[in-house]
């Protein structure tokens, strides 16, 4: 006998679930490896290898800092070179405190830049040479463009060697900057050893706890691309601007159209 079955309705519609190996083009995660024995494949094992080798020379290399301002001037921007108080990589990675003090000699480099800018941007090699040496030099052009566009005042870019993130509040207190941004390499993984990442900071000083700032994070080719997280950073001005402070205290709503024009020149805090 013929029955006539009513299926729940979009039940026949589904779709066939998609396994973990589906997915593998859509992540650089490591999912779906497979097993050789109580081990993984031979390609998987070399894949890791590789990829640790990279995340430890991220870590270990050291910045290059006259090729980035090199390169920077090759862009029109103007630069200075600081350093922390750290003496060598070993100290940087065991010493984080060292890595937020400014050296005795950042002193006379920064004196000389002037003081009083609208925005300031600052380049340091934090835990990955490699996502610097890629990615900080467009982003911060990216960055000089917007900010000019809008009538603000820029500093001369600050290139921070040894430097944790929390070195930018003595360089915008030094500059006296409304706003610094922080382009800092980020602690490698074993899937992304290039990621840069972007800290802004309103009203910089010495002593901020991290919560006053905002970041934007996996700047890099196979993540945030440079123009979606500069356009991400002058959205992030345009609040800071309009309601005078950054971090958790910002409310994230609807911006004003534009970022708020400089009264013409720098600005003296």
């Amino acid at each position: 006998m013929n029955r006539n079955v009513t299926e729940p309705a979009g039940k026949a519609a589904e779709a066939p679930l998609r396994s973990l190996r589906d997915l593998r083009g859509l992540t650089q995660a490591r999912i779906a490896l497979g097993a050789h024995g109580s081990g993984v494949p031979t390609q998987a094992a070399l894949a890791f290898n590789f990829d640790h080798a990279r995340a430890r020379e991220a870590v270990w290399t050291a910045m290059d800092a006259d090729a980035i301002r090199e390169a920077l001037t090759q862009q029109g921007l103007d630069s200075l070179a600081v350093r922390s108080s750290v003496t060598d990589r070993a100290e940087y990675l065991r010493r984080p405190d060292r890595g937020r003090t400014l050296h005795a000699d950042a002193e006379t480099a920064l004196a000389a830049a002037g003081s009083g800018f609208d925005v300031g941007i600052a380049i340091a090699d934090g835990l990955s040479a490699t996502a610097v040496t890629l990615n900080a030099v467009p982003m911060a052009a990216a960055l000089a463009g917007r900010i000019r566009a809008a009538g603000l005042s820029l500093a001369p870019v600050v290139v921070a060697s040894q430097a944790r993130v929390a070195l930018g509040d003595p360089i915008g207190a030094r500059l006296g900057l409304r706003c610094l941004v922080m382009l800092i390499g980020e602690r490698p993984g074993l899937s992304a050893a290039d990621s840069l990442g972007c800290y802004v900071t309103f009203a910089p000083e010495v002593g901020l706890p991290d919560s006053r700032r905002n970041c934007i994070s996996n700047i890099r080719q196979d993540g945030l691309s440079i123009e979606a997280a500069a356009d991400q950073v002058a959205g992030l001005l345009r609040v800071m601007f309009a309601q005078g402070t950054s971090g958790v205290a910002l409310r994230r709503e609807e911006p004003p159209p534009v970022l708020p024009m400089s009264d013409g020149g720098p600005q003296s805090r």
